[in-house]
């Protein structure tokens, strides 16, 4: 392993997992309680009759316990911490307690109307949950989640005029400590809110899906048969990481992640057959962010989606699989352009896996994929957390069986090798508890400013400043264009310093409701909502890879040795296309395969029509961003692709849209002619 994929590895664990290093009875300490966690959240999917309030402050509690044992406050790269420093014991301790307190007195306080100022033990453990869940975000998530949850509380508790005298209509007069505590603590819009509920039901046990699957072998099988499949293809391995990295998305939906997961064998290989360092880390980056994309897992923020829009699993993984088929077409294509614009081959036959040999090797990792994906798009009465559960314990037992196989080819006894399955089981396990940590304080944080949107009728009035802008403009297209393009900025500069989970649900409580406003749209139709709420999931995506903060792109410079910075601009220009897309599905909903007002109501055979056009929209704005197509674009053809891109943003008739293919025909014969008027160019050398 080279010194930049260690680099790699300890950023994300530091970022994801914890960055300490624990030994002895401390890291014993940490394994149990997340097998414990991960035992918990199971036997509630099993008996499915848990209170949602005692489901989700116990969830809280094993975050709380496990972010201050294995997140440090300050971080130091390359030396990371080996013991638990004593305050670290106690504010874990406390916190833990807090979460626990509302656990067993949640009956109590509900029964006195909430948290009152004579009940001081009631106060002070609201406002130690809210204070210690403040200082976990900051460990797990960085500075920016709590900086914004404590302008939110203070927005809260002083009013609008306390904040700025100088203001003439406050929104509100300000709100006593223990009226906000109790909003905060004890609503189910606040802290315990549907954010944390949904991680604590469902994101858990697809998360540790994705954690056995992988510890099962398929990450490594998915990358051999991506390489093998499209390594030999111009550009191969750029194509290969691609592949790899939507199949890696079906079980992941972490980026950062899925960069250092395959990245560690993509880049290099993609430098050694001509891409720059910045470019192979770019290409990872992209792809290894739009894996969030992918059902069935697509991140904590769709099943969020999905209960936001009280709608099933089911239907939003339908909904969203065409779409994430055309990002990842989209990237092969400008992949594919990369290439020709560098003048690049594939990879020789003899340094890629064969495709039948390495299809026998695995093909039995399908069986929980099919298995969870066949039951939770064809049984719409399946209940997605029980399908979770199934899959997990078929894994559980295929991870055993896998083993004596092994063992009898390597020579190890039966017993031997059923104490390395169970080694890998509890490696799996621990894995899946520590990835959760950052989305169950995520969701929990969120939670702070949910329940102080709600409580200070805060989306109200920044809707009503939106609207002023708006109404600057009298067509009705420009002012839904001119909030569209808000809501994306928005997202981006948030997605700087939130991860996709809390990035959605800010933007959810807010700007959401404001697109639905200035758009008329009807906020109890699923169907009308849907793109909405995936027009900002999907800028939300992007800004895993948008700089200055981006730190997929630092993950994957750390594997390329390449410039961080540089690697995140261009992952944010190959990005580009995923902004066109979002545009596209909200302009469009059928690529979301709806139609009538209803989800679902546009057949799969009746959408290819568009999903064709779609596709050809995104690969003429790839090749205008970069500025190639069949070779170099001069300004004029650069136009005519950005002008059949756009045309083919909004759904008009097919002669329109056949006019904007002829567009994109004409600058490639355009090309093909000057082409064969000018001597080829050398090849460069794939040094």
């Amino acid at each position: 392993m080279t010194e930049g994929e260690k680099r790699a590895i300890e950023m994300v664990e530091a970022a994801e997992t914890g960055g300490r290093k624990l030994f002895g009875a401390q890291a014993g300490l940490v394994t149990l309680i997340a097998l414990a966690w991960c035992l918990f959240q199971m036997y509630s999917a099993y008996v499915g009759t848990i209170v949602p309030t005692t489901q989700r402050s116990i969830h809280l509690a094993f975050a709380f316990a496990l972010a201050y044992l294995v997140f440090p406050f300050r971080k130091t790269p390359g030396r990371p911490q080996t013991r638990v420093p004593w305050s670290d014991w106690g504010l874990g301790a406390i916190a833990t307690g807090s979460a626990l307190y509302f656990f067993i007195e949640y009956a109590n306080i509900a029964g006195n109307g909430g948290i009152r100022a004579d009940v001081p033990l009631d106060l002070w453990a609201g406002s130690a949950l809210v204070v210690l869940l403040l200082l976990a975000a900051w460990r797990t998530l960085g500075i920016a989640m709590p900086l914004i949850s404590v302008a939110f509380i203070l927005f809260a508790f002083m009013g609008a005029r306390g904040l700025i005298p100088a203001i003439q209509t406050p929104f509100h007069g300000g709100y006593t400590w223990p009226q906000l505590i109790g909003q905060l603590a004890t609503n189910t819009e606040g802290i315990f809110g549907t954010a944390i509920g949904v991680s604590a039901q469902i994101v858990f046990l697809f998360v540790l899906f994705g954690a056995v699957f992988d510890k099962l072998g398929a990450g490594d099988w998915f990358m051999r048969v991506a390489q093998s499949l499209l390594g030999s293809f111009r550009g191969g391995a750029a194509k290969a990481s691609i592949m790899s990295s939507a199949l890696n998305g079906i079980i992941s939906g972490s980026a950062v992640s899925n960069v250092v997961t395959g990245g560690n064998i993509t880049i290099g290989t993609m430098i050694r057959t001509g891409y720059s360092r910045e470019k192979a880390g770019a290409i990872e980056v992209a792809s290894s962010s739009n894996g969030q994309l992918m059902p069935p897992v697509m991140g904590a923020a769709a099943f969020i989606m999905a209960q936001n829009l009280n709608i099933e699993y089911r239907s939003l993984i339908l909904a969203a699989a065409i779409p994430a088929f055309l990002c990842y077409a989209a990237l092969l294509v400008v992949s594919h352009i990369e290439a020709l614009k560098l003048g690049l081959r594939g990879l020789p036959r003899s340094e890629l896996p064969r495709l039948r040999q390495t299809l026998l090797q695995g093909w039995y990792y399908l069986i929980p994929l099919v298995y969870l994906i066949g039951v939770l798009t064809a049984n719409p009465e399946a209940n997605p957390e029980r399908v979770a559960l199934n899959t997990i314990l078929l894994m559980v037992v295929m991870m055993f069986v896998q083993e004596v196989f092994w063992g009898r080819r390597d020579g190890r006894t039966p017993g031997r090798s059923l104490l390395d399955g169970g080694r890998k089981l509890v490696e799996s396990f621990e894995a899946g508890a520590r990835s959760m940590i950052g989305i169950a304080i995520a969701t929990a944080a969120a939670g702070i400013i949910v329940g102080i949107v709600t409580i200070t009728g805060l989306g109200f009035g920044l809707a009503d400043v939106v609207e002023a802008v708006a109404a600057l403009f009298t067509n009705d297209f420009l002012r839904i264009l001119v909030v569209l393009v808000l809501g994306q900025l928005i997202a981006l500069i948030l997605g700087m310093g939130l991860p996709t989970t809390a990035n959605y649900i800010l933007m959810s409580a807010l700007i959401v409701p404001i697109i639905a406003r200035i758009a008329g749209l009807d906020t109890g139709n699923p169907a009308e909502m849907l793109p909405v709420h995936m027009f900002v999931f999907y800028f939300g995506i992007m800004a895993d890879s948008t700089p200055p903060v981006a730190l997929a792109a630092f993950a994957a410079a750390a594997i390329s040795g390449g410039d961080p910075v540089k690697t995140g601009v261009q992952a944010f220009q190959y990005e580009l296309r995923t902004a066109l897309l979002a545009y596209m599905m909200f302009f469009n909903p059928q690529l979301l395969l709806i139609a009538g007002g209803r989800l679902g109501g546009l057949p799969l055979a009746e959408a290819i029509p568009m999903v064709l056009f779609a596709f050809v929209g995104l690969v003429a704005f790839g090749a205008a961003t970069l500025r190639f197509f069949h070779r170099r674009t001069n300004p004029v053809q650069t136009l005519l692709l950005l002008a059949a891109s756009f045309i083919l943003i909004i759904p008009t008739s097919v002669l329109v849209n056949l006019g904007a293919v002829a567009l994109m025909a004409a600058v490639y014969f355009w090309q093909k002619a000057g082409s064969r008027r000018e001597p080829p160019a050398p090849m460069p050398s794939a040094a």
